[in-house]
């Protein structure tokens, strides 16, 4: 269920709630990260939407304070049923509980049983106290420490005979995370964290901008002082439209669920929690509050990593210029450290909003003015021509929402101040009680640049591309559902590995059958064509020739909880790649055990893969410690296992630890380079200690 993910975005604008009723059942978050991600895809942040869920889970809506704009961007609900909520609000008053929202027109049990574990109801008011006062009485604060290992040595931390500093790592094996944060929903957040990768160096070294750990994140937000919405100093991020100017750095991409993922929120000023090193904001965000108008002002200022070259002008001076930006935040070997924090990129943004009292429209403006220290002048490539080079870049739009009858009317224009233009326009609709229909049409110039937008596209980045998605499901019944989509795409100037203008299509169909709660199958098949270089032809040769590479993909999924404590997941994966009449083929094998009781939970995977080449990886989700995700890439031929222990020590302390182990069958060196491990097998461990303050 992909469309939960935004949903749970929208949690930090919950209202301030103290007493409220929650639903009995809690949420499995496990479980909802399976469905989330039915299908994975490496062009996807999966790490920072989890640690954005996850932090995001406890936020609830209130019922009563939620406005017609912010559940369709649940995207839970369909036109129809977020009119009968608000048409019974405003008719009826307060909703006086949770389950009276089983009354309201077009609100199924299957509709219900989605978004409760979202909601709440406010039911009463605490006594004034300072903001001291709340801070040092807040229950939901906690701080985590991650350790993450591999037991098998990599030629990195190796000793080397030729002494190249270049040759090995600057630190130890040991992936070290320490987060703390303390927040009420609509209140504030505070919070701070620090991360140091494998192969890094613990050193205070402020040249290298090094204090002790690599990374540090700290941010200190505050919601509603008056008629001040937000007031976030530190890291944040920001997202308002469909996200071709502020897209709060994620993006959910296509997926199984067809139809309501197609239509960001405007989610505002939020602190920024992930550990990503990049794609964040640092400074201060303000958003105010008048009436039905609301402004936003940030200003931002933040190292960068990047290549420098320096060069000689035409009276000899020496100059600077960037060659290419660095967003992996590995600074592990000197080569690595040399381009972390070499410029510094200053950003000043804005956003105003208009929302109309009756909930069914909003429209706004936005604009960012970014400036580099250091102009940026890329190795020049064919398909790199059209990309942003220079010291500043300016990009601004227009957007708007609105909803009538059926119908949830989004879209939104920006340009460049290189004249590029990037428009995305759409609508969902419900065609009848159990048909829900999208459409999404976007065109990006090859000449747009946008630093921070994360709009829909078929690309990671919006630029370069015209395409047209249609999305589609079908409910006969509670048991059954159906969605499908069709995505036609075109991109009208070369690509990476793609010289020449080229197009491609993608469709996808899932079926899922719930007979009953504790069991759920589902069959999922996906196509993509797509052209690419010939093999034989290299960047450097006159002349190209593009042949297609069509990608098949199928998946079958059984799950099943045998009891409260005991449940488990069987799925088979099969892939298959035609690509210059060779046809090769990839499966997979996955068996879940999950088993808890009391203190104790228990997770075990057992997977068998064989892939026939790269393109044939397969990814798959894995169940990991708190804080922790992920979804790793599979080729050749071997064996997957891990086994998780969750248990909890005190009411206070929570330990996880995890063991993973890939075999292969097919090769005796695992990686390459530095990362190169001599040896048929690779082993991780993951110990995490959450403690409640």
């Amino acid at each position: 269920m992909k469309q939960v993910f935004s949903l749970l975005i929208l949690l930090l604008f919950s209202l301030p709630t103290f007493s409220q009723e929650r639903p009995p059942q809690p949420l499995d978050i496990q479980q909802l990260m399976e469905r989330l991600f039915p299908i994975q895809e490496e062009d996807v942040d999966y790490e920072a939407l989890y640690e954005l869920l996850t932090e995001l889970y406890q936020n609830p809506l209130d019922i009563n304070r939620v406005s017609g704009e912010e559940l369709a961007g649940t995207y839970l609900l369909s036109p129809p049923q977020i009119q009968a909520f608000l048409d019974h609000r405003n008719q009826s008053g307060e909703f006086l509980s949770l389950y009276e929202l089983q009354s309201l027109p077009h609100w199924d049990s299957t509709t219900l049983d989605n978004i409760l574990p979202f909601l709440s109801l406010e039911t009463g008011k605490s006594s004034p106290k300072s903001f001291l006062e709340r801070l040092r009485s807040e229950e939901n604060s906690f701080l985590l420490l991650r350790h993450r290992h591999t037991l098998e040595l990599r030629r990195g931390y190796k000793n080397d005979s030729t002494g190249n500093p270049n040759s090995r790592y600057l630190g130890d094996r040991n992936d070290l995370f320490l987060r703390f944060r303390i927040q009420h929903p609509k209140d504030f957040s505070v919070g701070f964290l620090l991360k140091k990768d494998a192969g890094e160096a613990l050193a205070w070294d402020p040249k290298t901008s090094r204090y002790g750990f690599n990374f540090a994140s700290f941010h200190h937000t505050r919601y509603n002082l008056g008629k001040w919405k937000t007031l976030s100093i530190g890291d944040f991020q920001a997202s308002f439209g469909q996200g071709l100017v502020f897209g709060a750095g994620f993006s959910l991409g296509k997926g199984a669920e067809t139809v309501p993922t197609v239509r960001r929120s405007t989610l505002g000023i939020l602190p920024y929690t992930a550990s990503l090193e990049s794609g964040f904001f640092r400074g201060i965000g303000i958003t105010r509050q008048l009436g039905s108008w609301q402004s936003s002002l940030l200003f931002s200022s933040i190292g960068k990593d990047g290549r420098i070259a320096s060069h000689l002008d035409s009276i000899g001076n020496s100059n600077q210029e960037l060659t290419s930006l660095s967003q992996t935040g590995l600074h592990r070997s000197q080569s690595e450290l040399s381009t972390k924090n070499q410029l510094r990129e200053t950003n000043l943004g804005t956003n105003i909003q208009y929302q109309a009292r009756s909930g069914k429209w909003s429209a706004g403006i936005n604009a960012l003015h970014s400036l580099l220290s250091i102009p940026l002048i890329r190795i020049p490539n064919r398909y790199n021509q059209f990309e942003f080079s220079g010291r500043s870049n300016s990009v601004g739009s227009v957007y708007f929402n609105l909803s009538w009858k059926n119908f949830s009317f989004f879209g939104e224009s920006a340009r460049s101040s290189s004249q590029g233009q990037g428009t995305v326009l759409g609508f969902i609709s419900s065609l009848s009680r159990t048909i829900d229909f999208s459409l999404l049409w976007r065109r990006y110039d090859r000449h747009f640049h946008s630093f921070y937008a994360t709009g829909f596209a078929e690309n990671t980045r919006p630029i370069n591309e015209q395409g047209t998605y249609l999305g589609i499901q079908i409910k006969p019944s509670s048991k059954v559902k159906l969605n499908a989509y069709v995505d036609f795409f075109r991109f009208p100037w070369l690509k990476f590995r793609v010289y020449a203008p080229s197009q491609g299509q993608e469709w996808l169909a899932r079926l899922s059958y719930q007979p009953q709660k504790n069991l759920l199958a589902s069959v999922q098949v996906k196509q993509e064509r797509k052209m690419r270089n010939s093999g034989t032809e290299e960047a450097t040769s006159p002349t190209y020739t593009l042949v297609p590479i069509l990608k098949n993909q199928v998946q079958a999924s059984l799950e099943l909880a045998v009891s409260p404590e005991f449940s488990f997941q069987s799925r088979i994966l099969w892939n298959q790649v035609i690509l210059e009449q060779a046809n090769t083929q990839g499966w997979m094998l996955l068996q879940d055990i999950s088993f808890k009781r009391e203190k104790w939970k228990l997770t075990a995977r057992m997977a068998l893969v064989d892939t026939e080449t790269f393109d044939n990886r397969l990814f798959a989700y894995e169940h990991n410690a708190l804080g922790t995700f992920a979804i790793p890439a599979f080729s050749g031929r071997g064996s997957r296992q891990y086994l998780l222990v969750q248990y909890r020590i005190h009411p206070k302390l929570t330990a996880y630890l995890r063991i993973a182990q890939t075999r292969y069958a097919d090769r005796e060196v695992i990686s390459s380079g530095m990362q190169e491990i001599k040896g048929p097998k690779q082993t991780d461990t993951v110990l995490v200690l959450r403690y409640a303050l």
